[in-house]
């Protein structure tokens, strides 16, 4: 197959200036943004480390995330802890719920950007 990975993500805002700036000051993420260990940023791009990514369709009926919303992200994470702590200083709202994580898939946890979208932060196993 000549597909490699994701190229893009891309979605609707009321204010995209103000949520792609709400991503990259609580996330690091967007254009101009780099993972650890990816060298330097890139203007256009989001530059991230190699790994698991899940590309899985829903029932329109599931009630995983918000009925009105279309999609949810879920962003590949290292040091959950530290993230939730740095987020929950920020006064954005964090759900945890001990029933979501497993041994075998990692640790999970819930936010909401300024629209409304779901972010469902995710520290596999392999990244503690």
């Amino acid at each position: 197959m000549p597909v490699l990975g994701v190229g893009g993500i891309f979605f609707r805002a009321q204010d995209p200036e103000a949520l792609n700036a709400w991503y990259r000051q609580h996330l690091g993420i967007g254009a101009g943004c780099a993972a650890e260990d990816t060298g330097p940023p890139e203007e256009w791009t989001w530059t991230v480390q190699g790994g698991p990514l899940v590309f899985a369709p829903f029932e329109r009926g599931t009630d995983y995330w918000a009925p009105d919303k279309q999609f949810m992200l879920n962003l590949r994470v290292r040091d959950l802890d530290g993230l939730l702590e740095a987020l929950r200083a920020s006064d954005i709202d964090v759900t945890v719920d001990p029933a979501w994580d497993s041994q075998g898939l990692g640790r999970f946890a819930r936010i909401h950007d300024p629209d409304g979208n779901a972010i469902e932060l995710w520290e596999p196993p392999a990244a503690r």
